[in-house]
């Protein structure tokens, strides 16, 4: 293998001639072995790290620390990194489990912008005299303005995907919703029987408990727009030419399309994580929810036989390797799954936040892993769970509609005509001698059998009992 020698403060080493990498990503690859997970794999976080050095190049070239040469071929090192991020995946081989707060990634990205710029010049890798990764490339910057800044624009952005994939779970449930709007069930609290309601309206819940959370995602997300980038090394934006740090916020909202606004305090922005814990709490909320919902499905679907069996869900898979027949509700579980790594994850990003000390947090790798994760496990469990479970759902509108009608729960709309003390003794009669509540009223000629369904008519079922003043004589 043909080599390049290419030096840093702790001496030389020989980086393969081909590499658009560079001695310090070269030393990280050495140190941190720690997980298969590599920057590469983050398609998203080297296209904002490019937007970063795309505007950090055009603030330097307007405030003269740079020639019009050093732009033009910083600009176009950037632009292969925001076209063709998939492209690049191989120049940045190291492991997202690293030390030193990101400062290897920055290097990392600073060395292939700097030899892809070479190459764009009619130059050797590795000539950094005419173009430099340090003293060209990350002029005016700092690992800790630019790696955060880049997690936000990718965080930002990978958030669209999330929201899209939300939308249209809760299109999907809403048209379920629709579709049985009129499909009677029972409602039930702490397992038990309580009062019915619709399988519509049962969805329709789930649709606005989504819904809620897609908003609050999108409104959280905002605050992601306020950056640090100008601060350098601790917020105090040494070694930058006075106006930069404005002039550089400028940059990068007109070059990514979103409105980013310079922090109100840099030393402050420069050192706090808070915005990432917000984010990923609103992720856990979304977590809990999907879960939740997942567990009703599982307990709706149970049986086919024993169960409740209100629901089938689509049948995809064999469900054991020893029972004939058994199909199990794979979809929720795995959703299930992902919203305990989501809330794991928010664990690691909480106790990372709090790591910080003095002017810096060095634990944001960990943060951005987390963070990463946790959105592309929401994004395809919900495309998941739309697409495999919702969309094929179908309603066994006999069974739910039989339970009702056996129920207890439905003594529940005689309690204003009959009263609670009476009620409760006809509840219990019924579940002695394993008869309906109709069968106990008729029994006892507390009323007829035609006021028995005129309470129990599909909208009374469903709504609020409107007594009538025949009945409210029965009382």
């Amino acid at each position: 293998m043909q080599t390049r020698i290419e030096h840093d403060l702790l001496g030389a080493k020989e980086v393969p001639v081909d590499a658009y990498y560079g001695i310090h990503t070269l030393r990280a690859i050495e140190n941190f072995q720690i997980s298969n997970v590599k920057i590469g794999q983050s398609p998203h976080f080297i296209r904002a790290l490019g937007f970063v050095k795309k505007a950090a190049a055009q603030t330097n070239f307007h405030f003269q620390r740079i020639s019009a040469q050093q732009l033009a071929a910083i600009e176009y090192g950037a632009d292969q990194l925001i076209e063709h991020p998939e492209k690049w995946a191989e120049s940045f081989p190291i492991d997202v489990y690293q030390g030193g707060a990101g400062t290897s990634v920055n290097m990392n990205c600073n060395e292939v912008i700097a030899n892809i710029g070479l190459e764009f010049l009619g130059l050797n890798k590795g000539n950094y005299r005419e173009l430099h990764p340090n003293d060209h490339v990350n002029k005016s910057q700092s690992t800790n303005d630019v790696y955060p800044t880049a997690l936000r624009i990718s965080l930002y952005q990978r958030l669209d995907d999330l929201l899209q994939g939300l939308t249209g779970l809760v299109s999907t449930i809403r048209l379920k919703a629709d579709e049985y709007k009129f499909a009677l069930k029972m409602g039930r609290t702490q397992l038990q029987d309580a009062v019915p309601m619709t399988v519509g309206q049962e969805f329709s819940a789930f649709a606005t408990l989504l819904n809620e959370d897609l908003h609050l995602i999108d409104q959280m997300r905002q605050l992601l727009l306020e950056i640090n980038l100008g601060a350098t090394a601790i917020g105090t934006g040494v070694n930058s030419p006075v106006g930069y740090a404005h002039r550089i916020t400028e940059n990068l909202s007109q070059l990514t399309g979103l409105s980013f606004k310079g922090a109100e305090d840099y030393i402050e922005a420069t050192s706090d994580c808070g915005v990432f814990i917000i984010i990923s709490s609103t992720l856990k909320r979304l977590a809990c929810k999907l879960s939740k919902i997942c567990n009703d499905l599982r307990l709706l679907s149970s049986g086919p036989r024993t169960g409740l069996a209100e629901i089938r869900l689509p049948e995809l898979q064999a469900g054991s390797s020893i029972m004939p027949a058994k199909v199990n509700p794979v979809i929720p579980e795995v959703v299930n799954q992902i919203a305990f790594k989501v809330m794991g994850n928010d664990l690691t990003i909480t106790m990372a936040a709090e790591a910080g000390q003095l002017q810096l947090n060095v634990m944001e790798p960990v943060i951005a892993l987390s963070l990463n994760e946790s959105i592309q496990l929401l994004v395809e469990g919900i495309h998941t769970l739309n697409e495999k479970c919702f969309a094929g759902i179908q309603v066994n509108e006999q069974q739910a509609y039989d339970m009702v009608m056996r129920s207890v729960g439905i003594v529940t709309l005689l309690d204003p005509i009959l009263g609670h003390e009476r009620c409760d003794a006809i509840g219990k009669q019924c579940i002695a001698e394993n008869k309906t509540i109709q069968e106990v009223v008729l029994s006892q000629g507390l009323m007829t059998e035609q006021e028995l369904q005129q309470v129990f008519s599909f909208e009374n079922l469903i709504t609020e009992v409107k007594v009538s003043e025949n009945l409210q004589d029965i009382a």
